[in-house]
């Protein structure tokens, strides 16, 4: 990659340099502009760090916490306050004048919207939230499709959000142009429609498909089961649209396996006739499974044509009974937005390899015609080994009822009731072992918890690993649990809205408590506490805030991650600035710190020589050092990079990192272009102060962020890696990260520490002279730079390996012991 210079020397010669030298500039005063915000941003950190360690805030923590719980006293709060103000300055009485003119043009409004509006009952939601605030009253459903009744409520409760267009009614749909599906030799992908009857339904169904198409080959099969209905002709005018028309009626589940035997693709999508498709949906099953060989079952998130969650993945409870899980809830919180294992996925929208379906001999005929058939087969896939995995990324909306209506008492909807206690004579040991009594557990029983590790992880906020070490991580200790089959919970401090972030931490199957969780953290882990294994906090200033809540007895496994000791790296920056603010800061930090060591079961921070400084203070201290990073990669040898590009990686408003990158371009970079004058620096990182924008000149380019693909084509161009801080603590991401892309390394001892044999991979000093000359010589020697690439990136191999991360943790983790089951 290369970067427009920062200085100029030569005159323009030509319109053309005229128009690239104002646009330079005024790149110049964007850069600036951002700067002068990203300092701003800093300096309000600052005072936000400064004001919630002071006493005052502390001390009022309770307090606002009560306010929280209890808006309407908040709110009566907010307004006595306002009402003294205006009574001392006189607006009183015109306040009190427009309030009452306000109040009666409110109950006028109300008036016209009751006579206009028509008199409807809006349905209850019933979601994970009404189950964690009341796990031991709950009631289960009659069967598998049905919802767990909510207890009685004092308010009713508006309908959650809507988030797409209600849809006409499916038995009117017409559709608008011909339709036509394309042919393919070889399909990957076959759907699989049974229908009786209802042509509109099936047109609305097929139209969905046409709008949003899978990628892969695909086909579209309909089995028609002998309705006797008239209509069906229209669909056999469908181009390339596969028709099966059944001799005699089979009923809905053989219906289904015959449809199978004749599909051609290598997975199956069962998909209901009374469904419509959503943009994404058969390509988010499809990859979820090609994805992962473990998988031999994924389906949809169901959706009311309102845009009412009706199901995202569903649970058997021990007495074979289910629920739906979320139903008529809003489908856009997080708690449904996670892929994870689930019990069943209801036959709407399933996606099997069509394999294993003719493996396990389809839907077992013993649930004909309907109902309990898409969850024996889930059973029986988990039997074969294989997982079962809710996919919420494929959307598609479920008219409910109109295959077969809702009344359990009628038609073939009467065989829900027969099928549960086939269901229950069939699966009495697994259910008994593995599932949990109706309406408990919920937080484990809604990911088929019950014999999984589960663990609360308290941050910030939600990583942003191509940004700051910190957050790389903790998405290290996040994979590292999820490999060793943990139930992984991430609570983000801070904010707790959704970032762009969310999504990612998502896909590997972690389920986010953000604003979308109804519930504020004392509530949540009274509630869930109980289902928790685990609870590790992250960093000393959020940790001090979740602590007095989980000094309940009996407890979970309570661990604190300190990323490093916050207070050494603030002493470090003391002595070399010998500010006094600064120290009484480090020691309120040393307090805090040695406060919630002091309260917990395990202490964690990245290298060794954290973990004997913890001892040295309190010497029967549960600390442990683990691997602080890991790379699921390896980069082969690589060729020395021509040029003489040094690079340096980091978070720019990160104080250490400012101080090293001053140190590398006014200590160390005169002394390298004295002797290269070719050479060239890269600070490339997030957020850049002022401090380091002020560094820019022809010979240093300071990038500001950089995406991951960027930054892989700065490692792949650099010569040499500058790793340069003064002070900090724990182990440095930014070392580790350029010894595993091979990037011959000089550093200093702070940069080098918590890397047992680094000095023999890498040039170690923090004399300028010596660090100049260190990268000189990798400037110029082919033979040593080889030789450092290799060492470097075998070291990466053998220390910093997912291996011996999830080693390493769980010994820290305490784990080891008989696994709890509930």
């Amino acid at each position: 990659m290369s970067f427009p210079p920062n200085v100029s020397t030569e005159q323009p010669t030509s319109q053309k340099d005229i128009a690239a030298r104002a646009q330079l500039d005024q790149l110049h005063k964007i850069e600036h502009a951002l700067a002068e915000a990203n300092a701003t941003i800093a300096s309000l950190q600052r005072q936000i760090d400064s004001f919630e360690n002071s006493t005052f805030w502390r001390i009022t923590y309770p307090a606002r916490i009560a306010l929280k719980r209890a808006p309407r006293l908040a709110r009566l709060m907010r307004l006595s306050l306002k009402s003294v103000w205006w009574v001392v300055s006189g607006q009183f009485p015109a306040r009190f004048r427009l309030y009452r003119l306000s109040q009666a043009q409110l109950h006028k409004s109300r008036a016209s919207a009751e006579l206009a509006a028509p008199a409807t009952t809006a349905p209850d939601a019933v979601g994970v939230a009404e189950l964690v605030n009341a796990p031991h009253t709950l009631q289960p459903g009659a069967g598998a499709a049905s919802a767990l009744p909510t207890s009685d409520a004092s308010e009713s409760k508006p309908p959650a959000a809507s988030v797409l267009a209600v849809s006409s009614p499916p038995m009117d749909f017409q559709p608008t142009r011909p339709l036509f599906f394309p042919r393919h030799a070889e399909p990957v992908l076959s759907i699989v429609i049974p229908t009786y009857g209802q042509v509109p339904v099936t047109l609305r169904c097929l139209q969905s498909i046409v709008d949003n198409p899978p990628t892969a080959p695909y086909e579209v099969i309909v089995a028609e089961d002998a309705s006797g209905d008239s209509a069906i002709t229209r669909l056999a005018e469908i181009r390339g649209l596969i028709l099966i028309e059944q001799p005699r009626n089979l009923g809905f589940l053989k219906n289904c396996n015959d449809a199978a035997k004749k599909a051609a693709g290598r997975y199956l999508h069962f998909l209901n006739n009374d469904t419509e498709v959503l943009p994404g949906a058969f390509d988010a099953l499809v990859t979820r499974l090609e994805a992962d060989p473990t998988i031999g079952m994924t389906g949809s998130k169901l959706l009311f044509p309102d845009g009412r969650l009706q199901e995202a993945g569903g649970v058997i409870w021990n007495d074979a009974s289910g629920w739906n899980v979320g139903r008529n809830d809003d489908p856009e919180r997080a708690a449904y937005n996670w892929p994870h294992e689930v019990d069943y996925i209801s036959g709407a929208s399933i996606l099997v390899p069509h394999d294993l379906f003719e493996t396990l001999g389809g839907f077992d005929e013993t649930f004909a015609p309907a109902y309990y058939e898409d969850t024996d087969l889930a059973f029986r896939v988990r039997q074969a080994g294989y997982c079962v995995i809710f996919e919420p990324k494929s959307r598609v909306i479920h008219h409910e009822g109109l295959s077969h209506g809702t009344d359990e008492a009628t038609g073939v909807k009467a065989y829900q009731a027969r099928n549960r206690e086939i269901m229950l004579t069939r699966w009495k040991d697994t259910l008994e072992a593995d599932h949990f009594s109706p309406g408990t557990h919920v937080l484990r029983a809604t990911a088929r918890g019950r014999h999984r590790r589960t663990i609360l992880i308290v941050d910030h906020y939600v990583p942003e690993p191509d940004r700051d070490a910190g957050s790389r991580a903790t998405m290290c200790v996040i994979r590292a649990l999820l490999d060793a089959g943990w139930l992984v919970k991430f609570w983000p401090h801070a904010p707790r809205a959704r970032t762009p972030y969310s999504p990612a931490l998502e896909h590997l199957g972690v389920e986010i408590l953000d604003y979308t969780s109804p519930q504020e953290f004392p509530e949540w882990i009274a509630a869930n506490g109980a289902d928790l294994d685990h609870v590790m906090l992250m960093r000393p200033t959020v940790a001090r805030w979740y602590m007095p809540y989980l000094k309940t007895s009996p407890r979970p496994f309570l661990s604190f991650y300190g990323h490093d000791i916050h207070f050494l790296r603030m002493m470090r920056e003391v002595d070399l600035t010998g500010d006094d603010t600064s120290r009484r800061n480090a020691e309120d930090m040393r307090d805090l710190e040695i406060d919630l060591w002091r309260q917990v079961d395990s202490i964690i921070y990245l290298a060794e020589y954290e973990a004997a400084l913890v001892r040295e203070i309190l010497p029967d201290a549960p600390v442990h050092a683990v691997t602080p990073f890991c790379f699921r990669d390896s980069h082969p040898a690589r060729a020395p990079a021509s040029g003489a590009t040094i690079l340096f990686v980091g978070g720019f408003a990160h104080p250490p990192n400012i101080d090293a990158a001053q140190w590398l371009a006014e200590e160390i970079m005169p002394r390298v272009l004295a002797v290269m004058p070719d050479a060239r620096l890269i600070l490339a990182g997030s957020k850049p102060a002022p401090a380091v924008l002020a560094l820019a000149s022809e010979r240093v380019r300071v990038t500001g962020y950089v995406t991951d693909e960027e930054l892989e084509a700065l490692y792949a161009s650099a010569r040499v890696a500058a790793a340069p801080p003064r002070f900090g603590a724990g182990v440095k991401g930014k070392v580790v990260e350029a010894l595993h892309h091979g990037l011959p390394l000089v550093t200093t001892p702070t940069g080098a520490e918590g890397i047992p044999g680094i000095h023999d991979v890498s040039s170690v000093t923090d004399d300028p002279e010596a660090f100049a000359n260190a990268i000189v010589s990798l400037l110029r020697d082919d033979a040593l730079w080889r030789e450092r690439s290799d060492r470097g990136r075998a070291l990466i191999e053998t220390q910093f390996s997912p291996r011996t991360l999830e080693e390493s943790l769980l010994r820290a983790l305490g784990e080891g012991a008989a696994d709890r089951s509930r």
